[in-house]
């Protein structure tokens, strides 16, 4: 397809949200981790600085979850203070008439970005690889427009908002200078690299000797230091570049296209779930179709279950759907 349009919902699984318990689990390792830390390798060596060791990255680390003990694989899903549940997420890749290319099922509390990547790699071995790949302000990060440019592919990406406190500088207005790898505060003051750390980002430091006296001090930082800290990542520029790509009339009308799948999310996810049951009924085994389509074992089962209890998803999801109208 010349086209895929990526998209997720979450699904609410049948676990009560007040029966959990809490663990501490690793943190899971991310598709890009290993190309990452040779990126952040290389930019250290290329600021003088030394590279990270092995077991600098090696190190495991830890995340405290609530694991419901109904159904220990779906995932705690919090979207705001009235929206807390255990679910499951729903990632679909869809051509441009809707069709779905790939798809596949997390927990609920995995992040949209992290399972980009996996999708589309089962896209391209399926069908092939697409010229222009469109997905939602949930897949916009460094590391996906990265894996995208490095593909051969274009990103077609949503604005999103600047996510800086009201009364202070927006980081778009400190303007980054690529030839000498610097910042420029709207003062005109420069902020020098500092380090890039082992999370991916470089830091950029304000001279807090011109930075005491600024006018415009409150509206910069508030390190009691008068130091101002700025953080690039080592693939900002594949963000700014999709950033770019985003006023293009071309962009534009695909991503208004990508509208129209998500009004099928729904649609989707009920055929989707359907299908698998279907697959089950027709002699194929739990552990294929599971494996085939990502799938957790507990939410095959839990599908199998509805539909054999009421006969069909859509009529339940029909009735629902009557008793918020």
């Amino acid at each position: 397809s010349e086209h895929v349009f990526i998209d997720s919902t979450h699904v609410k699984a049948s676990a009560n949200k007040h029966k959990f318990v809490k663990k501490v689990v690793r943190k899971e390792t991310k598709a890009y981790q290993a190309r990452l830390q040779d990126e952040i390798n290389a930019d250290r060596e290329a600021h003088g600085k030394k590279p990270f060791p092995p077991d600098k990255f090696g190190k495991e680390e830890y995340k405290e979850i609530k694991e419901s003990t109904t159904d220990p694989e779906s995932g705690y899903y919090v979207k705001d203070e009235r929206t807390k549940q255990f679910a499951y997420s729903f990632h679909a890749a869809a051509d441009r008439n809707g069709f779905v290319l790939g798809a596949i099922v997390t927990p609920g509390n995995i992040h949209d970005s992290s399972v980009l990547e996996p999708l589309l790699e089962k896209v391209i071995e399926k069908h092939g690889k697409p010229v222009v790949v469109a997905a939602d302000a949930g897949y916009k990060t460094p590391a996906v427009a990265q894996y995208i440019f490095e593909n051969d592919m274009t990103p077609a990406l949503p604005y999103t908002r600047p996510r800086t406190k009201d009364g202070y500088f927006k980081k778009h207005e400190y303007v980054y200078d690529e030839y000498y790898d610097c910042y420029l505060c709207p003062q005109g003051q420069v902020l020098k690299y500092a380090t890039t750390t082992k999370e991916g980002y470089r830091q950029y430091f304000s001279d807090p000797v011109q930075c005491k006296d600024c006018p415009f001090l409150s509206k910069c930082t508030q390190s009691k230091e008068h130091k101002k800290l700025i953080q690039r990542h080592v693939w900002e520029f594949y963000l700014e570049e999709a950033d770019h790509l985003r006023h293009t009339q071309e962009n534009k009308s695909i991503y208004a296209r990508r509208k129209e799948f998500m009004r099928k999310r729904r649609t989707f996810t009920t055929e989707f779930k359907a299908q698998m049951v279907k697959l089950y009924e027709s002699g194929k085994s739990r552990k294929d179709i599971i494996s085939e389509y990502d799938l957790t074992p507990s939410a095959l089962d839990k599908w199998i279950k509805q539909i054999q209890t009421s006969g069909s998803f859509k009529e339940k999801d029909n009735r629902s759907q009557k008793k918020t109208n």
